[in-house]
């Protein structure tokens, strides 16, 4: 009587190669890392930085509505119809404006869309919403 099948004594007699191939993976790793030339070879002489002393950071323009409908551009009372062209004259002075709406919590959605129109017909490239962090 046979002890074991034919596929048993096969199984036993393979040998199993993966792990001698991830060992030859990881020396071949190791050695294309340790091969690398280091950089410092060649002796070199680097130019020098000029030392640029930072711009002073641009100043945001802050437009406020109140829950009234009431503007303000920069503390200057303004109207909607009037917002646009200011917006204009601030942009020609200042290619990167910055223009921050702070509208108060009970204003009417559809005064802000309004600012917010007013901002894009004058191609304010930068336009964000102020808001109050979350209380925990």
């Amino acid at each position: 009587m046979k002890k074991c099948s034919k596929s048993a004594h096969e199984t036993l007699t393979e040998m199993n190669i993966t792990p001698l191939l991830d060992l030859a993976f990881v020396l071949l790793v190791i050695f294309i890392i340790t091969t690398i030339p280091p950089v410092k070879d060649v002796k070199l002489e680097l130019p020098s930085a000029s030392k640029h002393e930072k711009d002073p950071p641009k100043k945001a323009n802050y437009i406020v509505v109140e829950s009234n409908g009431n503007l303000w551009l920069n503390k200057s009372r303004e109207t909607l119809d009037n917002l646009q062209p200011d917006l204009v004259r601030l942009r020609e002075a200042d290619p990167d404006l910055n223009i921050i709406i702070r509208g108060d919590s009970k204003t009417k959605y559809k005064q802000i869309r309004a600012v917010l129109d007013a901002c894009q017909q004058a191609n304010v490239p930068k336009v964000d919403l102020a808001t109050d962090p979350i209380k925990n």
